[in-house]
């Protein structure tokens, strides 16, 4: 009888905790990237895909690490080489697996190259679906007028090539930039509106993780929430967010309480799975759903967080 009850419920909690169809954030490395990275070797497309098999998730956008060149102090010589190179790898893997796997590149949106950079891949079949930009590692911080402004020509170039926008939004820990609700009100007043025909996917709930355990992405929320929740706001339904890595074990139970309302609060219909590159404290995609799983979302709503497609795959 245990025997039985105990297979109802496995069973149960299988079609309660359904595979995602979209991984939307997951990374490679080519060889050059997986050496700044300090790893052992390359991940590749068939490591990426080898993974998803095993989470039964059907597709992921690979997101380029191009962005890492242009690290302020980090930049190596021929840095637009560079970053040239790694986008072509990262498309030139997806290719491998064109019905599974799609390419966006990425920049730092700072320099001097990145317009060039962004109509260069919007030219190519394989990387013109969107770019990640890295606000954290590339150091922009919303605070400064003229970050702002190159930001601004960024999307604008985005939007008219109709580029969609992944985007990790947290400053820089280390040089523990200003970060908040100050910062996201400048991102939403000057930045969103130009992206008026793109999808922009903020990334890791405006945090960064693994984890959900930080003051200043509270305060972020805060205002991302204030802004999807006003029914006058003209660009809330452009705006998706990725709960890449924020279900994790080292959660406290409060911190997993609020992780579940900070969802709720910015609607599910508008939450989109990821995982991460599995290195580090990061889980594998398996393991990073299951987790999500069991935060107290009800079957309704992790279905439709499984179910859940960015525009720019449809």
């Amino acid at each position: 009888m245990k025997q039985i009850v105990l297979t109802i419920f496995l069973a149960s909690f299988s079609t309660f905790a359904q595979a995602p169809a979209v991984d939307h954030h997951q990374h490679l490395f080519s060889p050059g990237m997986a050496e700044i990275q300090k790893l052992p070797g390359s991940l590749t497309a068939r490591d990426v895909i080898a993974l998803l098999d095993d989470a039964g998730i059907k597709r992921a956008v690979l997101l380029s690490t191009a962005y890492s060149y242009g690290r302020p102090g980090r930049e190596p010589q021929n840095e637009h080489e560079k970053v040239k190179e790694e986008n072509d790898w990262n498309a030139a893997q997806a290719a491998l697996y064109p019905k599974r796997l799609i390419a966006f590149c990425s920049f730092n949106p700072l320099k001097d190259y990145a317009l060039e950079e962004l109509v260069r891949c919007s030219k190519n079949p394989l990387t013109r679906s969107g770019i990640k930009l890295h606000f954290g590692n590339s150091d922009v911080q919303l605070d400064k007028p003229e970050h702002v402004e190159k930001l601004k020509a960024v999307f604008r170039a985005a939007n008219t090539n109709r580029m969609a926008l992944v985007i990790h939004m947290r400053a820089s820990i280390s040089l523990n930039r200003p970060y908040g609700a100050e910062q996201v009100r400048t991102f939403l007043d000057q930045l969103m509106p130009l992206a008026s025909n793109i999808t922009v996917q903020v990334a890791h709930l405006a945090g960064s993780g693994p984890g959900f355990d930080d003051a200043k992405q509270d305060s972020a929320l805060d205002a991302f929430i204030a802004e999807i929740q006003n029914p006058k706001s003209k660009i809330k339904n452009r705006l998706w967010f990725d709960v890449t890595t924020s279900a994790h074990p080292s959660n406290s139970p409060e911190r997993t309480a609020l992780l579940l309302k900070r969802i709720r609060q910015l609607g599910v219909k508008r939450i989109l799975y990821g995982s991460d590159v599995t290195v580090g404290s990061n889980l594998k995609p398996k393991d990073s759903w299951a987790e999500l799983s069991k935060i107290g979302l009800t079957k309704d709503e992790i279905q439709t967080i499984a179910r859940n497609q960015a525009p720019y795959l449809r």
